[in-house]
């Protein structure tokens, strides 16, 4: 069990919701900045779609071509909420015995931080991430770190666990 906020005991149903919310808004701030910053969009969307997808499909979904398919869409889907999930239960716990403005700095670091151990340290393993690195990407996690604990500490999502 984690801690969703100070002296809390959310169940994982927190974590879930945490982990969506956090993980579409990211994606969501992402899409934005590459629609501002770059001509790319939607090819880099789909690129990173195969990059994700990859690690459960294999290596032969990479792109080229960065093209929609609705299978390396859901696949990828799937293991970015499955890890968003993971994230925000391992963030909430961090962040657990700390004031409101402390858990959000620390959300924005481990944001922050998980984009270096995703797209450099697992790059030993899954060396296509590192077409993934740049600056809305380091963003869209951050963004991802400060969402999820701004929505463990959101007053109706702790009335929803029945917590006072």
């Amino acid at each position: 069990m984690f801690k969703c906020s100070m002296n809390h005991r959310p169940d994982w149903s927190t974590a879930v919701l945490a982990g969506v919310i956090a993980g579409t808004s990211a994606t969501l701030v992402q899409m934005l900045l590459w629609l501002v910053f770059t001509d790319a969009f939607p090819a880099i969307l789909f690129r990173d779609a195969r990059l994700t997808a990859a690690l459960v499909l294999g290596s032969s979904v990479l792109p080229p071509p960065a093209t929609f398919d609705t299978g390396i869409m859901l696949a990828a889907t799937l293991v970015h909420f499955a890890l968003s999930v993971v994230y925000a239960a391992l963030l909430a716990r961090l962040t657990s015995g700390l004031e409101n403005i402390p858990a959000l700095l620390a959300g924005a670091a481990f944001g922050i931080v998980l984009y270096f151990i995703n797209l450099y340290g697992f790059t030993a393993v899954f060396p296509w991430f590192a077409q993934a690195r740049g600056w809305i990407t380091l963003i869209a996690h951050a963004v991802f770190g400060v969402t999820v604990t701004l929505v463990c500490r959101y007053p109706s999502v702790k009335n929803t666990q029945g917590i006072s």
